[in-house]
């Protein structure tokens, strides 16, 4: 029997960390193709920090809640869900609505709980692995000894890049804010990490032979340095503007150099392309968390009443990893 109402992380309004407090809702219903799932642990992502300021609106018929990901038990299943049934435990990436304790999930998007990774830890998966594996690698062919540049390696999004990388044979740079950050990188495969205050990157990267890939989430004037860090005909791929979005830049070494510059961001992308992904990962890199070759990596568990904690955690950038949230205190 499912409870009439559960707990939420809500924004009070637009602002800091301080605007998140617990609140209750209704238990929603799935809708056909959907799941519910009975929520053992969100992850907290860059865009959460962003919705809360008030800079990325849900897109059209998603929860107004924060959270992306979730991990946890299907409690329900609507008309049109063949695989899974209740009972099944999952790790699923959200449009929205992952800190409660239920979220509705499009079916397409749930994936079982990799081998060897625990079901708090992989409430931290799905949005990183998505966004990673879906602008570097989905319907590309990995060419093994090519360079990619991973900036904020130390985060969700850059250990993922980091560890992905490297297990599919690229040649791993990192960019770092300490030298704990760039040890931490090193472990998890990267071959060369640089302590971006201390070292221009541009120069390490370029004495290595430039780079052929660049996962960027900085901007600001990083967006030039980039460029000047690239070899010929590589790809350099935004994910965030950290630093900044507009910028004033030199386009010739695009032209000269012959780049690809590109980005996205993942929410708004199609369900049946995140479906597409969903499937691509289960049979690609999933199998590499149960052989030991990728690992979860959560930083710090926080409760639903501490998620004010996790936003300022996320914003100092002292986390290595994924921070999540569970509603158990």
């Amino acid at each position: 029997m499912l409870p009439e109402s559960m707990r939420t992380v809500e924004m009070r309004e637009s602002g800091g960390p301080d605007v998140l407090q617990t609140g209750e809702r209704p238990v929603p219903s799935p809708d056909p193709g959907r799941v519910l799932i009975r929520v053992t642990a969100a992850g907290v992502n860059g865009p959460d920090l962003v919705q809360r300021r008030g800079h990325y609106p849900p897109p059209k018929g998603a929860s107004d809640l924060l959270g992306l990901e979730v991990s946890g038990e299907i409690v329900a299943v609507a008309d049109g869900v063949d695989r899974w049934t209740a009972g099944d435990r999952v790790c699923a990436l959200t449009n929205g609505g992952g800190y409660a304790e239920y979220v509705t999930v499009d079916a397409g998007h749930c994936l079982p709980i990799p081998e060897g990774v625990s079901e708090i830890d992989a409430a931290g998966l799905c949005e990183t692995y998505f966004t990673v594996w879906s602008n570097l690698f989905h319907d590309r062919e990995v060419e093994k000894d090519r360079v990619l540049l991973v900036h904020g390696g130390a985060g969700g999004i850059g250990s993922t890049a980091v560890q992905l990388g490297a297990r599919l044979g690229l040649t791993v740079l990192a960019t770092c804010g300490s030298e704990d950050d760039c040890a931490y990188c090193r472990s998890l495969g990267a071959r060369q990490a640089i302590n971006y205050r201390e070292e221009d990157f541009v120069a390490a990267v370029r004495e290595a032979g430039g780079a052929d890939l660049i996962l960027d989430i900085i901007g600001g004037d990083y967006v030039a340095r980039n460029i000047k860090a690239a070899r010929a005909d590589a790809r350099i791929v935004q994910l965030a503007f950290n630093a900044g979005s507009k910028v004033e830049i030199d386009l010739m070494p695009i032209m000269l150099k012959r780049l690809v510059y590109t980005g996205s961001t993942l929410r708004s992308r199609p369900d049946a392309f995140k479906t597409a992904v969903a499937s691509a990962l289960e049979a690609s890199v999933w199998p590499l968390f149960a052989d030991g070759r990728l690992s979860a990596q959560t930083h710090r568990t926080f409760s639903f009443e501490a998620a004010t904690q996790a936003h300022r955690m996320m914003e100092d950038a002292t986390h290595r990893g994924k921070i999540l949230l569970t509603p158990d205190s």
